[in-house]
């Protein structure tokens, strides 16, 4: 199958195109429009260097060091020392999906037109991404203000230094490029901040998050849905009237899709309901998954803010000739938003947690203890309360923010800083957590309208989530081990809902 082609112009790319590059591998193009607007940075750059302006980062030292001039001699080896300055992450290296976002996000950046780099150096960039050569890059060490290790690692392993993984194997980075056909990147002035001074870590792999998220708000509907048939809700709690009355953020939207998810289901009946009044867990999804859209369309703005625009410092104006020193960098919006996302996600974990341990309640939902279909002679589901509230606990952790009074770096100087790659990286470890205690959702709900014998009367969505669990799951007439079970569901869920 031939690779979609994404050509990043006047549009700037979308979230959607970063996760396509990253995990389908797209190939990306530069417009007529990107290339205008790299030529016009970098013609601004040239000719205030020549005229020998003082530019941060580009005739003098960087950070707290920005009192200390270069001498003309040393411009062009200083930007071959600063990926190697910055090259001081630590811990795991990234996933190759994470490098390529981040690799796509910092080209994305570059085209905006505010970073000065030179053309070549851009099509470097360009030319190893489509042709799969992935730097090496720890996925710890930046604090926001810049994702400044990563792109230093990223830099340093395509001049040549360092690793690089290609066609699946990591070897020296040298190697890499030289079998598939490239040169190393050649820096000239500014080149090498001009790769480093960029927010690509955090944007990029928000992007990979977002596809995520939207992928398992699908898949947490179809399960509220099924547990709607296997608990016999009431459906009044989604009444479009009933959520006119006070249309709060997203919950309009997500009593909709639940109306139409329960399309032909027997719960539309005025007897099907067993209450008048169901827990709160039930009652309130239209709430809580409407805050949790909420958050994910606030979260998608921020990120496709920084993926279109140019975050460099000092920032390249040549329709004014002005280069500015600025704190574009900052993400502390894009922070806050994601801070918020991570916990509606958490809300909605405690709202699925809640509704599972409801419905194996004979007490609450009237079904065998533990949906067991051999009552107390067998466990049932009842060892999988454990992980439910383990996973549940971990991801209310998880939600506790982190970007709050980090330490000043740089003598001082760089006082201010977002933690963002961080924050998107626990806000990852929610939704691979949350994913799974969704997987277990589905898995009792499927067993419960087993038990209920309402299996012919549901609505279409819930029948097709019942077919999709039990082509991977058999019925659980017996004990058994259950990983593999919840494993093959949550897989199943990282995709988009057939």
């Amino acid at each position: 199958m031939t690779a979609r082609v994404i050509v990043l112009d006047a549009r700037p790319l979308s979230a959607a195109d970063v996760a396509e590059i990253a995990r389908r591998n797209a190939r990306l193009v530069l417009g007529e429009e990107a290339v205008r607007r790299i030529r016009a940075s970098r013609a601004l750059i040239e000719r205030l260097t020549q005229l020998g302006k003082p530019l941060y980062g580009v005739t003098t030292g960087l950070g707290a060091c920005v009192d200390t001039p270069l001498a003309e001699a040393d411009l062009v080896a200083f930007q071959h020392s600063v990926p190697l300055s910055h090259s001081m992450g630590a811990g795991p290296a990234l996933p190759t999906e994470a490098v390529r976002a981040l690799m796509t996000a910092r080209i994305s950046g570059m085209a905006a037109g505010g970073t000065g780099a030179s053309e070549r150096v851009i099509m470097g960039l360009l030319a190893a991404l489509n042709a799969g050569v992935h730097p090496v890059i720890p996925s710890w060490g930046s604090i926001g203000a810049a994702d400044l290790a990563p792109l230093g690692h990223m830099a340093r392993a395509l001049r040549g230094d360092g690793e690089a993984e290609f066609q699946s194997r990591v070897m020296p980075a040298a190697e890499a490029l030289k079998l598939a056909g490239l040169e190393p990147l050649d820096l000239r002035e500014k080149d090498g901040h001009a790769i480093i001074v960029a927010n690509s870590l955090s944007t990029g792999t928000a992007c990979l998050a977002l596809e995520d998220v939207a992928c398992l708000i699908d898949w947490s509907l179809a399960a509220v849905a099924l547990n709607y048939e296997a608990f016999r809700s009431s459906l009044k709690a989604i009444d479009e009237d009933a959520l006119a009355a006070r249309p709060a953020f997203g919950q309009c939207e997500i009593g909709a899709r639940l109306r139409s998810e329960l399309a032909g289901s027997g719960l539309w009946h005025d007897t099907a309901a067993r209450r008048l009044q169901d827990p709160l867990s039930f009652r309130c999804v239209p709430q809580v998954w409407g805050g949790l859209l909420h958050a994910f369309e606030q979260a998608r703005q921020a990120t496709e803010i920084e993926l279109g625009h140019s975050g460099d410092n000092p920032v390249i104006l040549p329709a004014t000739e002005r280069v500015l020193s600025n704190g574009n960098f900052d993400l502390t919006a894009f922070t806050l938003a994601w801070e918020q996302l991570g916990q509606a996600l958490a809300h909605c974990a405690v709202a699925t947690a809640n509704r599972s341990m409801k419905l194996m309640s004979p007490t609450v939902a009237e079904l065998p203890r533990f949906l067991s279909a051999r009552g107390g002679s067998r466990q049932g589901y009842a060892e999988l309360q454990k992980p439910v509230a383990a996973l549940e606990a971990e991801i209310r952790h998880l939600a506790n923010p982190m970007s709050l009074s980090p330490l000043a770096v740089s003598d001082g100087i760089e006082d201010q800083s977002s933690m963002a790659p961080r924050v998107v990286a626990k806000t990852a470890g929610i939704i691979e957590r949350l994913r799974y205690l969704v997987a277990m959702e589905l898995i009792f709900a499927a067993t419960g309208v087993e038990l209920r014998g309402v299996v012919d009367s549901m609505g279409e969505g819930p029948q097709r989530s019942y077919a999709a669990v039990r082509a991977l799951v058999a019925p659980l007439d017996d004990d058994r081990e259950m990983s593999a079970d919840m494993a093959r569901v949550a897989r199943m869920m990282a995709g988009p809902r057939f």
